[in-house]
């Protein structure tokens, strides 16, 4: 019995697609061999297109090897959508939920992430990178609601259609900058089945003669191959370049290995093997110089790390079999890499094995002793969900530039640059009469524990502005001719963000009285009110910080009642203050207590009439003057006449050794 001519040709165009399919997965599983992601995820996606839907392991087994392709170049939708299709498709190994959740976790979508996290870690309650993932979701918002005050966008120079990253100085002026980029001008013709781009090159920008960056050039020749080249260091003196050097071959893989180039002159030679780099099969990578020139940091899979890519370091020249590993502060069962210093030793370096906020993120550690360190996450806005790496500082600047892929659906690096505003910390301060106005002639003493040591003059309105040190302990004193010292203690915080400390220096004159506020009694009474301690504490101060002055403390009275009753309670008044100062620690020897009751009104200053539109200046409140008032006008000229006040006597106090 014949089949239908339909029948035949579906069948042969299924078995047809099937022979396709097996094909392309072969050819796929030996460019993901070779390391070439891009060519690799090609032909998975062909062999997937090409696999019948009731095929479901198989489908499930090219899903997960698509998403792994997509994964290492970092091209996370669709990474995302080929490990959600494993997981349709029961992939067998548990993996597949932490490779989804890393996924989910830099397509910000945190309750998948979390889900599945927790999924990987019920097959695999030991997986420490499902573990740090978990925990990493629940810092991400943290770290998104606190940002660093650092500020980062887009370099406008640097970056071009394709991909670009890595940059660091060049330079001991800092006037040049080596990047690596794969952009059109590179060296090689053939596309590389890793990237998907040309194989990367160095690139450097220089500054104009005006401080101005040029447009970027391509380094001619020295280390620039066909291969590529790329993630470079300087020595110290600039006179030596190391970097990453990954030839490639159609049959086995080529691990990346470290390069080094001389500069004559201007001119960089072409690049030669690190003394070891061919030592064994592993990969050799990022090499970053010591700020010292003593040790050599990279990036390798070699034997005894702590998994995945880990740092590494060894003495300038040493051979790279035997090097040291950085140890557990640093290293994790994740990626650690792209080692970079800055000057003053601080090691920063990106990883996806500490809690991060997705993909790479830039740590900075601190070493504080030969095998410990401290480590910090550098949080938001330097780091995102997508890969973030490539830290390089502008000399001591906290400023500069790094690598990330955010923003691009495709993966792909571009430069940053970011900045640290400054934290400025500074004392605004008044130095002013008491009772009166700015004494522009004043002078401030201004001494820190830091060692600060200064001498400040005040501007006209009798202000200053002094920046200062942030966790510094400062003494100020604010002095004048005619006036007693007034001293101010702060201690600046340790915080990074911008303070204003503000201070009043109000200086008693030494050749009139001074009245002492909100000095209260009860009616009648002699006893001190509590709201009064607040004005005789710091009073208490002012005899401390002037040691050799003496003062008379003096009490008025308004007329109001029996002159001699007004006497006597005054002197008591007056007793009152005196005995609270010297019970604060003033010797009593220093103090005098006089009670003038009315014989002694006030006399009005500029700063009074000010106040009191009725009042001139000079006008002195005696009973015939006050009399001639309102009545809301009398009570306020007899609170001005109820008063404390005190008058320095002396300055000279205990000076010859003498009382």
């Amino acid at each position: 019995m014949k089949r239908p001519a339909a029948y035949v040709i579906v069948a042969a165009l299924l078995l047809f697609c099937s022979c396709g399919a097996e094909i392309s997965l072969r050819k796929g599983d030996h460019k993901y061999a070779l390391g070439e992601y891009t060519d690799a995820a090609a032909l998975y996606k062909k062999a997937y297109a090409g696999t019948p839907s009731k095929e479901k392991e198989l489908r499930g087994q090219i899903a997960f090897k698509l998403g792994e392709s997509y994964r290492h170049i970092s091209y996370v939708p669709r990474a995302l959508s080929a490990y959600q299709n494993a997981v349709r498709y029961k992939y067998p190994d548990s993996i597949v939920f932490r490779h989804l959740a890393d996924m989910q976790r830099m397509d910000e979508k945190l309750k998948d992430a979390e889900k599945n996290y927790l999924i990987a870690l019920e097959y695999d309650p030991d997986d420490r990178l499902a573990r740090t993932g978990l925990e990493s979701c629940s810092m991400i918002q943290e770290w998104k609601d606190n940002p660093t005050r650092y500020s980062v966008k887009k370099d406008k120079l640097m970056n071009g259609r394709y991909a670009d990253w890595s940059p660091v100085y060049a330079s001991a002026e800092y006037d040049q900058i080596v990047f690596t980029s794969a952009r059109k001008e590179c060296t090689g013709d053939d596309i590389n089945g890793i990237t998907g781009m040309k194989s990367c090159d160095f690139f450097v920008i220089r500054k104009d003669e005006k401080g101005k960056w040029q447009k970027p050039e391509h380094i001619e020749g020295g280390p620039n191959t066909e291969f590529e080249d790329g993630t470079c260091s300087f020595s110290p003196d600039f006179k030596t370049m190391y970097y990453t050097y990954c030839s490639s071959d159609p049959q086995q893989p080529r691990p990346a290995t470290i390069h080094e180039s001389a500069r004559s002159d201007a001119a960089w030679a072409a690049g030669k093997p690190y003394s070891s780099s061919s030592d064994s099969i592993y990969n050799y990578a990022h090499p970053a110089a010591s700020p010292d020139g003593k040790w050599l940091y990279f990036v390798s899979d070699m034997d005894g790390g702590y998994g995945g890519m880990d740092l590494w370091r060894v003495p300038i020249g040493g051979r790279l079999i035997g090097a040291e590993n950085l140890g557990p502060d640093i290293n994790t069962p994740g990626d650690e890499m792209f080692p970079t210093f800055r000057r003053n030793g601080e090691l920063y370096f990106s990883s996806n094995g500490h809690p991060g906020m997705g993909g790479l993120d830039i740590f900075r550690a601190v070493s504080t002793s030969d095998s410990t360190w401290t480590v910090t996450n550098m949080g938001a806005p330097v780091n995102s969900a997508s890969d973030d790496f490539g830290m390089t500082f502008d000399g001591d600047l906290t400023r500069g530039f790094f690598s990330s892929n955010r923003g691009d659906g495709r993966g792909r690096d571009h430069i940053w640059t970011f900045e640290l505003p400054e934290t400025v910390h500074k004392i605004t301060g008044w130095v002013y009469e008491k009772d009166g106005y700015e004494l522009p002639d004043a002078l401030v003493y201004l001494v820190g524990n830091d060692g600060t040591n200064l001498k400040l003059n005040v501007k006209e309105d009798g202000s200053f502005t002094q920046r200062i040190n942030p966790g510094v302990s400062y003494l100020l004193l604010g002095t004048a001719k005619g006036f007693m010292n007034y001293k101010q203690e702060i201690t600046a915080d340790s915080t990074n963000q911008d303070r204003e400390y503000v201070l009043q220096f109000p200086l008693s004159s030494i050749s009139k009285p001074v009245l002492i506020d909100n000095i209260l009694f009860d009616f009648g009474r002699a006893t001190l009110r509590p709201e009064s301690t607040e004005s005789l504490d710091d009073l208490v101060q002012q005899l401390k910080d002037n040691a050799g002055v003496t003062i008379e403390i003096g009490a008025h009275c308004d007329y109001v009642g029996d002159d001699d009753y007004n006497k006597r309670l005054s002197q008591q008044r007056a007793e009152s203050v005196v005995e609270y100062l010297i019970n604060s620690g003033i010797d009593k020897k220093r103090l005098t207590a006089r009670g003038y009751g009315e014989s002694t009104p006030k006399t009005i200053n500029k700063k009074v009439a000010e106040k009191y539109e009725f009042l001139e200046e000079g006008a002195v409140l005696s009973e015939e003057f006050i009399n001639a008032l309102t009545p809301e006008q009398q009570e306020i000229c007899n609170q001005l006449n109820r008063r404390i006040e005190f008058r320095v006597i002396r300055t000279t106090y205990g000076l010859f050794g003498s009382n």
